[in-house]
């Protein structure tokens, strides 16, 4: 009877430290498609960097979301950025449409196009992602901490495949 107690003990801490293990993870997180990142933390998921202190200094980058003869766009489509350098987005939705604006490595950012053609109303709560309505703006706060070239992209379905994309190069 006391091995069995043990062994049923050793069961439960190891269930226990299985959940442990996947606890950040709520429902809310698996509908913002977190679980695609394999149960990888927030800060080991950016490729692209992390997100900036907005009390340090940073240089504004405006973006415009829109729409319109079949094309998808993001004006400007190309930014270069300094490694290190911390950047506001300010990003604004002219277009009729809801967009979204998601910043990642180019492999990062085609995973996310396949979550999202299985969830096209996924909403975001990321530091590197936001959807906006038409006629609504946001801010994304990030600093630029590897070189390298990055994209940002709307993915909601159709969106990326009509032109809404674009790089970042970090030098």
């Amino acid at each position: 009877m006391q091995n069995w107690q043990w062994g049923g003990l050793a069961a439960i801490v190891a269930l226990a430290g299985f959940g442990a293990a996947f606890v950040h993870f709520t429902s809310a997180d698996m509908a913002h498609g977190h679980a695609e990142h394999g149960g990888v933390a927030h800060a080991e998921m950016f490729a692209a960097g992390e997100p900036a202190d907005p009390n340090k200094g940073f240089r504004v980058v405006e973006l415009a979301m829109t729409e319109g003869s079949g094309t998808m766009a993001f004006t400007p489509d190309a930014i270069d950025v300094k490694t290190g350098e911390q950047i506001k987005f300010v990003i604004k939705n002219t277009g009729a449409l809801d967009h979204e604006f998601k910043l990642d490595s180019n492999e990062q950012i085609a995973k996310h196009k396949i979550a999202m053609a299985k969830n096209p109303e996924m909403i975001h709560d990321d530091p590197n992602g936001t959807r906006l309505q038409p006629s609504k703006s946001g801010e994304i706060f990030w600093k630029f901490s590897k070189a390298g070239t990055f994209e940002f992209a709307c993915l909601i379905p159709g969106h990326y495949e009509a032109g809404m994309h674009g790089k970042v190069v970090v030098k």
